[in-house]
């Protein structure tokens, strides 16, 4: 056992400790419920297909299912973040499981295209909560010195839920006329899995600080503690509880400069992202391949993603946040302009991965990045802030695809997708970096301070 004797708050003691089991658990415990998250979401661009051909949407309507869950998403993310500084992050992540996994459930069995709209936007409620919640709890758990790797660790379950979505939108739409459906009743799971995280994942120290539980926070602290098989030391007692500071509190002084570039990434990464994605399928089947090679083509491309995440978790400890960010969102941009280019199968197969493996290595990098901008009793405010103003980008792209290939084709959808990862790179460098320093710690630069 490692002896201390010096004083330590119960940030510091989480910080010192190594990466344990206990960490090992909370990222594979808030990772399944992001995985089942993107499941959800990616399920959404084959069962648009196989619907397409089944009642006879116009595009609009297909639009339509493709943009209102991510109204949802928008409305929850912004609730979420709120409900999560007041009640705290494993509450609120549970519950919006539960919602989403219900819903999700209910879509199987819609009867119309108004009715699967009302489902898909409760969804998006949900969906749309849950992922700045859990992304907020693992950084608050994780030691300073690997904190980006492990949130990038927690994103990279978003690649195995694309995946999932990508095999049932290949093995389970296609077989039948209702194939989506079974594909919407297996995206049902989260609601079983809600009642695990409830029982099962531990609050935020942090939040429990700051809401005066403090023996519930250190009871988790030494949790963590014995499982790095370190002896617990005495902390001096917790500031007084503070009140919660309003969403207003985003735009106060130090915290403009970080709050705008944040927003303008979320929203420039969302748009080219969820344009490009929701679409992928679609846009393929236009361009002349059968329903089930779009599906297989997709279901490539979505691997690619699990190499970008890697690649990411070590440059983001290695380069800092602020240039990994900002080299896989160039990179982004070079793979959705080789995408517009590419005229024959393997050429668009190939810069699909690459685009894919940029693309998602960058969504990695900013969900490192962002719990780490705000004080903890601020600090899910913020991430569900810029990640519903994001979702408005989810909105508008589905409904622009059509738009912009009436316009110029598949090569003008992907050159705009291109500008937007550009804008978003242009926009990290105003963002602090905070590689290796503590959570609550004043950053020399823009970061806020408490």
């Amino acid at each position: 056992m490692t002896q201390t004797t010096s004083p330590l708050t119960r940030a510091e003691r989480l910080d010192r400790l190594p990466f344990t089991r206990e960490h090992g658990r909370l990222v594979v415990g808030s990772g399944l419920g992001w995985a089942l998250d993107a499941m959800d979401v990616g399920l959404i661009s084959f069962v648009m297909l196989a619907l397409a051909a089944q009642w006879g949407l116009s595009g609009t309507e297909l639009s339509l299912i493709g943009s209102i869950g991510f109204v949802g998403m928008a409305l929850g993310a912004t609730l979420g973040g709120l409900l999560a500084d007041r009640f705290g992050r494993r509450q609120v992540f549970a519950v919006t499981l539960l919602v989403f996994g219900l819903a999700t459930g209910a879509a199987a069995l819609s009867w119309s295209v108004g009715a699967l709209l009302v489902f898909r936007f409760i969804i998006g409620l949900g969906l749309g909560a849950e992922l700045p919640v859990a992304s907020t709890l693992v950084s608050e758990f994780a030691p300073a010195r690997v904190r980006g790797r492990v949130v990038v660790m927690l994103e990279a379950f978003w690649a195995v839920g694309w995946t999932l979505a990508a095999l049932i939108g290949y093995f389970v739409v296609p077989r039948s006329d209702d194939g989506w459906r079974w594909a919407l009743a297996i995206g049902a799971v989260p609601a079983l899995y809600a009642v695990v995280v409830r029982r099962g994942l531990p609050e935020s120290v942090r939040f429990l600080e700051l809401r005066g539980r403090t023996d519930e926070a250190e009871a988790a602290v030494r949790r963590f503690e014995r499982a790095a098989r370190v002896e617990p030391v005495a902390s001096p007692p917790p500031e007084p509880p503070a009140r919660t500071p309003g969403p207003g509190a985003l735009w106060a002084a130090g915290n403009r400069t970080p709050t705008a570039a944040l927003w303008i990434v979320w929203f420039s990464i969302n748009f080219a992202y969820y344009g490009a994605f929701i679409w992928l399928p679609t846009l393929l089947f236009n361009d002349g391949f059968s329903l089930v090679k779009s599906f297989q083509y997709t279901l490539f491309i979505t691997l690619a993603q699990l190499p970008g995440y890697a690649v990411a978790a070590y440059l983001i400890e290695k380069w800092g946040r602020r240039p990994t960010l900002a080299t896989f969102l160039v990179g982004s941009a070079v793979g959705a302009g080789m995408f517009a280019a590419a005229d024959a199968d393997t050429a668009v197969l190939a810069t699909g991965m690459v685009l894919s493996f940029f693309n998602l290595g960058a969504w990695g990098a900013l969900y490192a990045v962002t719990p780490e901008i705000y004080p903890t009793a601020l600090r899910a405010t913020g991430a569900g802030a810029a990640a519903g103003f994001g979702r408005l980008a989810s909105i508008a792209a589905p409904l622009c695809v059509p738009l912009l290939v009436d316009a110029g084709g598949t090569g003008l959808v992907f050159g705009t997708f291109a500008a937007f990862f550009v804008l978003a790179a242009l926009a990290t460098w105003g963002l602090p970096e905070r590689r290796g320093e503590a959570l609550d710690a004043p950053a020399p630069t823009t970061a806020v301070r408490d």
